[in-house]
Parts: C-alpha cells; structure tokens; sequence
C-alpha cells in the first residue's frame, strides 16, 4: 500500500568508491506541481536526463533541488602524464606575450604544471564516474523517500486527530439539536407573553407555532452535520488508501470549512457559535498541514 509523504524534505548522501567521493544533496518544500533544479558538476551535466526521469518515476509534487559535488581519486598504481601538446601551446603563448611586451620572465614549472589539463593523473574516464554518480543517487533517492514517508506518517497522525474532533462536533450537535429547538421555544413563548400580559391580549396559538416551524427550518443544520460527515469519511479513507493525496485532501478541506460557514450562518445561541469557530480552527489546522502532503 503507498504511503503518504511529505513535500518538506532534506537528505544528503557521501558515498565514496575506488573512483570518486559523490556528496549529493536533496532537499524540497511544498509547491503545486513537480519542479525539479539540478547542480551537478559540468563533467556529469549530461546525467541530468536520466536523474529527471528517476525523480518523476517516483516523486509527483514539490519543489525539489538536487546538487552533486565530486572529488575524483587517483588510484595507487596510476601514473602522471603531461599534456606536451598543450604544454607546447602555453609556451608559445607566453613567447607572444613577452614580445609585445618586451619584457622576459622566467616561467616556473609548477605554474606550467597547475594550468588545467596539462597534468592528468590517470583518474577514473567519464563513463565510469557516470555509473558510480547513478548509483549513488539511487541511495540518496531512496533515503530521501523515507525522509518524506517519515514526516507523512506524522502529518496523517495530526489529521486524523482533527477529524476525529470534526466528527465529535457533528455528533454534538445532533444530539443537542432538538434541545436548542425546545430553548428556543420556551423563550419565544415566555417573551410573548410578557408582551400580551403588558397589553392585556391573548396569545395566538396558530402564529407562535408558525413562528416556531419558521424558526425550527432556519436552524436546521442537519444537511450540513450530514455533508461534514461525509467529507471526514472521505478524509479517512484518502489517509487509509495513501500515497499521493494531497490534492484531493485539499478540496475536501474546502468543502469542510463550507459547511462549517453555513451551520456558523444558522447559529442559534452563542454556544453554537463559539463551537462553529471551534470547528473552522480545526479545519484550518488540517487545511495548513495538508499543503506539505504530495
């Protein structure tokens, strides 16, 4: 079963072979898509089509960026050449130059020795250091993914605690419903006849139960109760299932904080209302923790 992963991630990998020392680096933050950026030494540039295709086989979102850096090794057994072509070359030019300008200066062989691709020390050919850059990648790319399932598992513990306290509210309220009703209707009966005693009138018995349906249809909230239910077994199911998730998470966390609105709208004492607000910082604590989930 695919896990769930976060988009926030970092991993770093020094893998040392009889060819080279490969340090990679790995890190990503959220982001809508997949957008990958590469590092890689000008030797190795040529890999970064097969490492882009590694990393969409594997990843789907995030912002990721990967560097390389390599250090070749000179093997025991291995002897220095020099590059007498191009050693003939940098004398040439430093005869030009003392021409023009007419000034002669002794050149020093280790400066002629220091001058890049003169002196080659028999390390590892490209095709080598490819192969061993390859490989190490796929260890990184892989601890790289546990760094992700990792933080996942704890992001997936956080919101199904919420959703859990989602579900609680909804239960609340069902069974609080009827009674919010009944309050309502004994203060509405009370206030009326406060006000006909005062004028000496009697109370109309078919126009306070209308007044009371009317109302009892404005608070209603049990489609809403309802819907919010739906989407956290909806929620519950997507964490169970796994992998990548995040997308459809974020949807239903809009259609959670919709419905909260609309049972915040039929509100029918400040109890409610302050649990409605409950309710919608619950969802917006899932709301910001589902933006790292891939």
């Amino acid at each position: 079963m695919p896990k769930i992963r976060s988009m926030t991630a970092f991993a770093r990998q020094e893998l040392q072979s009889e060819l080279a020392v490969f340090t990679w680096e790995i890190k990503s933050v959220n982001h809508r898509y997949l957008e990958l950026g590469f590092r890689l030494p000008e030797k190795l540039r040529q890999l970064e089509p097969q490492l882009r295709n590694k990393l969409r086989q594997t990843l789907t979102r995030g912002k990721v960026e990967i560097s390389l850096r390599t250090e070749e090794l000179t093997p025991e057994n291995a002897e220095l050449r020099i590059d007498e072509v191009l050693l003939q070359q940098l004398l040439q030019a430093n005869e030009k130059i003392e021409h023009i300008l007419g000034a002669s200066k002794p050149i020093a062989s280790i400066d002629l020795l220091r001058w890049p691709g003169v002196l080659a020390s028999g390390k590892a050919d490209i095709s080598d250091l490819e192969s061993g850059a390859l490989s190490s990648f796929d260890t990184l790319l892989n601890m790289f993914v546990e760094t992700r399932e990792r933080e996942g598992a704890e992001l997936e513990q956080m919101i199904v605690q919420r959703i859990h306290k989602v579900i609680d509210f909804v239960a609340v309220f069902r069974h609080k419903l009827p009674e919010i009703v009944m309050l309502y209707r004994e203060k509405l009966h009370s206030r009326l006849m406060q006000i006909l005693e005062k004028h000496s009138a009697k109370v109309d018995q078919d126009r306070l139960e209308q007044e009371l349906v009317i109302f009892a249809q404005k608070v209603d909230i049990e489609e809403e109760l309802e819907r919010l239910e739906t989407h956290c077994k909806e929620v519950l199911r997507l964490l169970k299932d796994g992998g990548a998730i995040g997308r459809q998470l974020d949807f239903l966390m809009q259609e959670l904080n919709r419905e909260a609105n609309t049972t915040g709208s039929k509100s029918a004492n400040a109890e409610q209302s302050q649990a409605v607000i409950d309710l919608k910082v619950c969802i917006e604590q899932m709301r910001e923790q589902i933006q790292n989930i891939e």
